[in-house]
């Protein structure tokens, strides 16, 4: 059941034309930015630490240059079209006829989200590796945010590490703005409410201004020898924002 569950939302999420849409903006902006990377040569860390890319570095580094996109366009649209643009058009209300319990279909619904952002963000990482060794400069070592200095291994281990923690943010983004998608009456209100929390957040704590700078934020926690961010904040976030999640998503009358 739960399986066949997922099949089929991955199949209506991909016959949308806005996934295809958003896909191929996402894909335009990966090659627009490498174009002007490459050419460049200089990236940034953050806006205080300017870096010159190199073989090793390019990939964490391409990241960062694309990951205001994914925060504030890809993840918003993909969102709000598959909680509240099925549920405004009436495809939610066909699915739900047939005896799926609704905690299992948003976490069918959440996880193929998170699986979208998975493979964006490999993708981009693959671009990032390869044609960092192929094209940019060719070192033995590079040195990171802190004084980091890695050989060739430590630079991928890295560059994984700074990947996975930017994962687990974007998926914190997904689930805030799933409840805000479920919350509002259509899906432009709930892209814009997702981007209003996002920047919002800023002037909430200092603490949340990796929903605004996802990679400048991972860059500097990965500078400290002992950080507790993802479990001191990201990870009661993700749990919190789940919880709210299933509260509404049980509450919400979506036949009527």
């Amino acid at each position: 059941m739960m399986t066949g569950l997922f099949i089929s939302e991955l199949e209506r999420t991909f016959k949308r034309k806005k996934t295809a849409a958003v896909l191929a903006l996402y894909a335009g902006l990966l090659a627009f930015i490498w174009f002007f990377f490459q050419r460049g040569g200089i990236s940034f860390f953050d806006a205080a630490h300017d870096v010159k890319i190199d073989s090793l570095n390019s990939a964490p580094l391409l990241l960062r240059d694309l990951s205001f996109a994914i925060t504030f366009i890809v993840i918003p649209m993909f969102v709000a079209d598959s909680f509240n643009g099925e549920y405004t058009s009436g495809a939610l209300r066909m699915v739900l006829i047939r005896p799926h319990h609704r905690v299992k279909l948003f976490f069918v619904k959440w996880a193929v989200q998170c699986l979208l952002v998975f493979i964006i963000l490999c993708i981009t990482w693959v671009v990032g590796t390869c044609l960092g060794r192929m094209v940019m400069p060719h070192v033995n070592e590079t040195t990171f945010l802190g004084g980091h200095t890695l050989g060739t291994l430590g630079a991928l281990l890295y560059s994984l590490k700074f990947y996975g923690i930017c994962f687990c943010i974007f998926i914190a983004v997904i689930s805030i703005g799933s409840i805000l998608s479920v919350l509002m009456p259509n899906s432009i209100l709930s892209y814009v409410a997702t981007i209003g929390a996002l920047i919002g957040s800023v002037y909430v704590s200092d603490k949340l201004s990796f929903f605004f700078s996802v990679t400048d934020s991972v860059f500097r926690e990965l500078s400290k020898p002992n950080s507790e961010f993802l479990v001191n904040l990201l990870f009661p976030i993700l749990l919190t924002s789940l919880i709210i999640n299933l509260f509404v998503w049980k509450k919400k009358e979506w036949v009527g």
